[in-house]
């Protein structure tokens, strides 16, 4: 089975056709068709270097857990607590070529 991998949101993830991968949000509908650029592509045991395209469909976009952010200096009354939910987007590996 070919492989590839691919940068988005500033990290590098191994792909594979048919399977689904949960990014950084990408500003595109759910339904999409989008491209992406392979750093590396392997096929037939051969390594494809830059040239590489891989094509996904957007499946869904949403959010992930809450963390906790929490600061605090001991014995200077300075404390401060704030959440974040990262967003995401589910895309599906169509094909890569």
């Amino acid at each position: 089975m070919p492989y590839a991998i691919i940068k988005t949101g500033g990290k590098q993830y191994v792909v594979q056709e048919g399977g689904t991968l949960r990014v950084p949000s990408i500003a595109a509908e759910a339904g999409e068709n989008i491209e992406l650029s392979a750093m590396l592509a392997e096929a037939d045991g051969r390594p494809v270097v830059g040239e590489a395209k891989v094509a996904a469909t957007v499946v869904n976009h949403g959010r992930g857990e809450k963390i906790v952010v929490f600061k605090k200096k001991r014995r200077k009354h300075y404390k401060r607590k704030q959440g974040h939910r990262q967003g995401f987007t589910t895309i599906k590996i169509d094909s890569i070529g």
